[in-house]
């Protein structure tokens, strides 16, 4: 595992010292990354609101996105509703968990300041603040 992606996880483990962080390196230097567990809030029914986010740190990180994250296949909003757009079925392949996966792409990122943990932490506003 390249040293930034390294570093990327231990800020992950730092920053959620009550959830489990898992990883597996991939062959080319990056890592999947799976932390568990995520309150994603009262948007979501108390069944499925904790839930666990995994994602991949590619090798070519700090300059390329972390990018899509995914939590756990049965995530229900709590009033009934389809899920909202930026989210669908997927396989979170590092892992090999059936998964909903959120769609959240950071196109002009600046790598010195949107750190993996920064983007998780953007991930978990947007889908605990969903109108």
């Amino acid at each position: 595992m390249k040293k930034e992606v390294a570093e990327a996880v231990e800020q992950i483990r730092s920053h959620f010292p009550d959830s489990a962080v898992q990883v597996q390196e991939d062959t080319q230097g990056g890592a999947y990354v799976l932390v568990d567990p995520i309150d994603l809030g009262s948007l979501y029914t108390p069944e499925t609101r904790k839930t666990w986010i995994g994602f991949s740190i590619g090798f070519q990180y700090p300059f390329a996105d972390v990018y899509p994250h995914h939590v756990r296949r049965d995530l229900q909003r709590a009033d009934g509703k389809p899920l909202w757009e930026g989210m669908g079925v997927a396989r979170f392949e590092g892992f090999g968990r059936e998964s909903i996966q959120f769609s959240r792409r950071s196109n002009h990122r600046d790598p010195t300041v949107e750190t993996a943990l920064h983007k998780l932490l953007k991930v978990i506003e947007w889908a605990r603040t969903r109108t």
